[in-house]
């Protein structure tokens, strides 16, 4: 696995911690600003909750959750060198009580919904896969009632921060906007599960 470069753990118990992000396709980690903003806007409701990367690559995602509280994390990826350097990861970190890597192709793994519900689920996928809608299909055994759901997706028109993320790229009905916000390349949003 050719390394790529480095991010860091903005906050919480392993802040500055930095994690490996390797040089491969598709791969491309949330920022550090955009994690800095999305984990201020969701630190209310992350100190206990059960969270799902579904497509962790770095583990930049669900590893900062966990440092900020979560009570524990599921991290899936489906390239075998990063689940690998996920798991050797976590262990450095002594947290192989508090996160699971589970090395899966996420849109199949969702289909047998094994390991309860989720209070938290992150959703950025590669970009060019395309996947937000085959996922978004098969969450509703895999959260609670009153869950949240973290979307990255390409800003394909630098839209006003107002406007919501186009359809292909947010969940379908029983789900509300909470907080959204752009970059010159991404669009990210939260959103707050409405109905059962």
């Amino acid at each position: 696995m050719t390394a790529g470069g480095k991010i860091r753990i903005i906050g919480g118990r392993w802040r500055g911690t930095r994690l490996a992000v390797a040089d491969l396709p598709g791969l491309r980690p949330t920022s550090d600003r955009v994690r800095e903003t999305v984990f201020n806007w969701m630190q209310p409701v992350l100190p206990g909750a059960r969270v799902l990367d579904l497509f962790a690559g770095s583990g930049a995602l669900g590893l900062e959750a966990v440092s900020r509280g979560a009570r524990e994390a599921v991290l899936v990826e489906r390239d075998p060198r990063l689940a690998e350097a996920l798991r050797a990861q976590v262990e450095r970190l002594e947290a192989t009580s508090r996160v699971q890597v589970i090395l899966a192709d996420a849109p199949n793994w969702l289909q047998v919904p094994l390991f309860g519900q989720f209070d938290i689920v992150f959703v950025d996928p590669p970009f060019e896969s395309r996947l937000w809608p085959r996922v978004f299909a098969a969450l509703a055994p895999w959260v609670a009632t009153d869950a949240w759901l973290y979307v990255e997706a390409p800003n394909l028109e630098a839209p006003n921060v107002q406007a919501p993320i186009a359809d292909e790229f947010g969940p379908s009905a029983g789900w509300l906007r909470h907080r959204e916000g752009t970059t010159r390349d991404v669009r990210y949003a939260i959103y707050r599960r409405t109905q059962a």
